[in-house]
């Protein structure tokens, strides 16, 4: 029996002029580029993006280096930053020649060979979907010698530059699932080569208009000490508040979400799902990232967590149930570009399946990974660091919780990569709003608006229209109908100029 889905319509006003605009769906993909480090998260969090494979533009699949993963120069040479990981926890394992980096390390190329194990029957659910062929094209080593070391060109770099340089109009979204040496290495080598050119105020307007930053904070430091000071018009998007998607997310969840973060929920729907649940890292897996690395214990099954700590481990989060939920800490970046409804791509926008954009005060924000302890203690994870870590600004409204509806996509994408029949798996509905066009209207008037709904598998749906709210104090808008595929939405009398509705 097929699973019969709700359909949520979403009508979002953007800002309020003397006209409101509802925006089409934009059939441009997102021009897209993953950098990421070795952490097994990342990993989990590349599987969920090549099931989204077919949504974007995919430019480049790089691997990159950060303060928790380096892989060395190959020559011996001694490495460390003071306060790092290595020096914490009583730990003195570094300066070394490398840290937690595997030998001949290629967890990307690992995954996009999973991928094409089960690409013919991804082709079957949606025929954009990119061939293997075109993936690993785009897989690059970037600058993985040393944290935070962009001395040098990569391949990984001279891709990022030269889509950065290109004629091609509209954004550039960069993940930073690990450190940002590599991006860093992309605009400092354009640096370098147009500076003292008379091209180089257009070049670098250029560059800094196209590129849009997606980070999991500034792991090795190169955003704070080259990227911001260097290009600070670069657009660098933060988000919080949103689906918790990280280590021991079920830490945190409520009923709803931990149903989704099970042992037996994930087996049933991720890691019993072909060649990409084969390699989706969950609790008690049996498997190690890096042999005998003293951060990872997280496949370790029939231990204690003071067993775990004797054995020396560091037990930065308490063990879970074995094939639970491991984590996806770097999937916020890339959710909030997907073509969903919420429109979230749009940096002013309450936010979508990745969070809330978050525009931190910076004389009171730490950064993620801050290297400062005088500011940042070591970090233990429990139940309420997580509820301190997601406290809302005082004005903010409660996030809708969008978790749940991630995870069930994810499980119905990947069930995509076993099912070589398109009757025997679910497929999302497709939901148009007919003259979704820019509209001139006044306050006190009404917008009559009307959807289709295409459902690829005859299932039964439900409508439902709201209002997507970012602050408490947001001016009510009046829907008239929000059950029907024809409804009306009142405009308030009091609207004024440039007011955010």
């Amino acid at each position: 029996m097929k699973i019969h889905k709700s359909i949520i319509l979403l009508f979002l006003l953007q800002p309020l002029f003397t006209s409101t605009k509802i925006l089409a769906a934009n059939n441009n993909k997102p021009r897209i580029i993953i950098t990421a480090d070795p952490e097994l998260d990342d990993n989990n969090s590349l599987i969920r993006f090549l099931l989204y494979s077919a949504d974007f533009n995919i430019e480049g699949l790089v691997y990159a280096s950060s303060q928790f993963h380096w892989k060395g120069d190959g020559k011996g040479t001694k490495f460390m930053v003071p306060g790092r990981e290595y020096t914490k926890y009583g730990l003195n394992l570094c300066p070394c020649t490398s840290y937690r980096w595997k030998e001949g390390e290629r967890f990307i190329h690992e995954a996009v060979e999973a991928y094409e194990k089960v690409y013919q029957n991804l082709v079957v659910h949606n025929a954009e979907y990119p061939s293997p062929s075109y993936l690993k094209s785009k897989i690059k080593y970037g600058n993985i010698e040393f944290e935070g070391d962009f001395t040098k060109d990569t391949e990984g770099s001279n891709l990022i530059k030269k889509i950065l340089l290109d004629s091609i109009d509209g954004p550039v979204y960069i993940t930073a699932w690990g450190g940002q040496s590599t991006i860093a290495r992309a605009l400092k080598s354009i640096e370098d080569e147009f500076k003292n050119t008379k091209d180089w105020a257009l070049i670098k307007q250029k560059v800094s208009n196209k590129t849009v930053l997606l980070p999991s904070g500034d792991q090795d430091n190169t955003y704070a000490s080259y990227i911001k000071p260097n290009w600070p018009a670069i657009d660098y998007r933060q988000y919080k508040n949103g689906p918790n998607y990280g280590y021991g997310a079920q830490l945190s969840a409520n009923a709803v979400n931990a149903s989704v973060l099970t042992a037996d929920w994930m087996q049933k729907n991720i890691s019993s799902k072909g060649a990409l649940g084969d390699i989706y890292r969950v609790w008690g897996d049996g498997k190690q990232s890096v042999k005998d690395d003293r951060f990872d214990y997280f496949g370790l099954d029939g231990y204690t967590n003071e067993q775990l700590k004797q054995m020396g481990y560091i037990v930065w989060m308490p063990k879970q149930q074995k094939g639970s939920w491991l984590g996806e800490g770097d999937t916020g970046t890339f959710m909030n570009l997907l073509n969903n409804g919420l429109n979230a791509i749009e940096k002013e926008n309450p936010g979508g399946w990745g969070g809330r954009p978050f525009n931190p005060n910076p004389s009171t924000y730490v950064v993620p990974f801050s290297n400062d302890t005088t500011k940042v203690k070591e970090l233990v994870i429990t139940a309420s660091t997580y509820n301190k870590m997601s406290t809302l600004d005082m004005n903010e409204a409660a996030y809708p919780d969008f978790f749940y509806a991630a995870q069930n996509d994810f499980a119905t994408r990947i069930d995509w990569t076993v099912k070589n029949n398109f009757k025997l798996a679910n497929h999302a509905p497709i939901i148009q709003i007919k003259n979704n066009s820019e509209l001139l209207v006044k306050p006190g008037e009404t917008i009559k608006l009307e959807a289709t709904i295409k459902e690829p598998d005859g299932d039964a749906y439900l409508i439902h229209w709201w209002q997507f709210f970012k602050n408490k104090n947001d001016t009510k808008l009046t829907i008239l109908d929000n059950s029907s595929l024809h409804t009306s939405i009142e405009i308030p009398k009091n609207a004024t100029a440039q007011q955010n509705l």
